[in-house]
C-alpha cells in the first residue's frame, strides 16, 4: 500500500518542517489537512502579538508560503517591511492573515480565503484559534514563558505547559478521529511539534484515534535542549505530555539502541539545505512507512 490509497491524513507541528511535509504530499489536496503550532512569539510573528491579542500567524503563512505553486505568491507571502517605517520589521503575509481573520468570523474562516486566493487545496488548521504562549518549567521549577527564551534552555525542561487553556478547533479534531495516517515533525522538539499536543482535545484524539501515527525526526540534531536528545528519548518526553504512547514507527537516520518502535532510515537532505528533507526521499520514505504499518495491521 502507498500513502496515495489513504483517505485522510492529518500532518502536526509547524516552522519549516511541518511546510515541508505538507508540500510533499500537496497532491493528495483536500485529503490532507495540517494542524499549525500558534505559540510563536519572535521575529515578525512576535511583534504582531506584542501589539494586538492574536494568535501566532508566522508557521501558517510558512506553511502556504511552501504550499503555492508561484514563486511569486511565496515571495509576496514573505515579504519583510524594513527602513524606518511603522511597518518595519513586519512580515506582509502575517499582516494578511490578520486583516482577514479581523474581518472574519473565525480566523481559520480568514486561512480558509486566503488559501482559495492562492489556489491552496491542502487545508491548514491552526492548533487553536485562543491566543496561548509555550511555558516551560525547569528543572529548579523556574517557569521560562515563550518560545524564543525556551529555545535558549541549556537543558531539557521538566515539563511544557499552555499560558492559556486552548481548544483546538472541531474541524481538527474531527480529522484527527477520521484520519487513517497522523504524522508528528519534523522540526524544532519543544516549540514546533510540542505545542499542539499540549492541546487537551488534540491529545485526547491521539490517545482515542484508530490512524497510524509516525514520528518524522530531524535529519540533523537541532540547536537547544532538545538537540541532545535520542528518538527513544524524544517519544518517551512527548509520550508523557499525551498520557500515551501514541507513535507507531519513526522515520529517522538515527540509530538508537533503546527504541522500541519500527525504524525507517534513508532519508536524505535537499541539496540547497542540508538540514531540510528532499521531498522525493520523504515521500518515498512515508511510502515505505505506509506499507509497512498497513501491513501490520491487515
Amino acid at each position: 500500500m502507498q500513502i496515495t490509497a489513504l483517505r485522510r491524513i492529518t500532518a502536526i507541528g509547524g516552522g519549516h518542517g511541518l511546510g515541508r511535509v505538507l508540500s510533499t504530499l500537496a497532491f493528495l489536496k483536500h485529503r490532507l489537512v495540517g494542524v499549525v503550532t500558534t505559540t510563536d512569539n519572535g521575529g515578525a510573528t512576535g511583534l504582531l502579538r506584542e501589539s494586538h491579542h492574536t494568535i501566532a500567524w508566522g508557521d501558517i503563512r510558512n506553511c502556504l508560503s511552501q504550499l503555492v505553486e508561484q514563486p511569486l505568491a511565496a515571495d509576496v507571502l514573505n515579504f519583510r517591511f524594513e527602513g524606518e517605517t511603522s511597518l518595519a520589521g513586519h512580515n506582509l503575509g502575517n499582516l494578511l492573515l490578520y486583516t482577514l481573520d479581523q474581518v472574519s468570523a473565525r480566523p481559520i474562516d480568514g486561512i480558509q480565503l486566503l488559501s482559495r486566493l492562492l489556489n491552496v487545496n491542502t487545508r491548514l488548521l491552526p492548533m487553536s484559534e485562543c491566543p496561548t504562549d509555550l511555558v516551560a518549567t525547569t528543572a529548579e521549577d523556574f517557569e521560562c514563558h515563550g518560545e524564543i527564551l525556551i529555545d535558549k534552555l541549556e537543558h531539557m525542561p521538566k515539563r511544557l505547559s499552555l499560558s492559556a487553556q486552548a481548544h483546538a478547533t472541531p474541524e481538527a479534531v474531527r480529522h484527527l478521529y477520521n484520519s487513517e495516517l497522523i504524522i508528528l515533525g519534523p522540526g524544532s522538539f519543544l516549540t514546533s511539534v510540542l505545542p499542539p499536543l499540549l492541546v487537551a482535545d488534540i491529545a485526547e484524539a491521539l490517545r482515542k484515534t484508530q490512524g497510524k501515527v509516525v514520528f518524522i525526526d530531524n535529519l540533523v540534531h537541532e540547536k537547544g535542549p532538545a538537540g541532545a536528545l535520542s528518538v527513544s528519548e524524544k517519544l518517551e518526553f512527548l509520550n508523557a505530555h499525551i498520557g500515551h504512547d501514541v507513535v507507531d514507527l519513526v522515520l529517522s537516520n538515527h540509530h538508537d539502541t533503546e527504541l522500541k518502535k519500527p525504524r525507517i532510515d534513508g532519508l536524505t537532505a535537499d541539496p540547497e539545505v542540508h538540514y531540510r528533507h528532499a521531498p522525493e526521499s520523504l515521500l518515498q520514505q512515508l511510502d515505505r512507512a505506509v506499507a509497512t504499518l498497513f501491513r501490520q495491521s491487515a
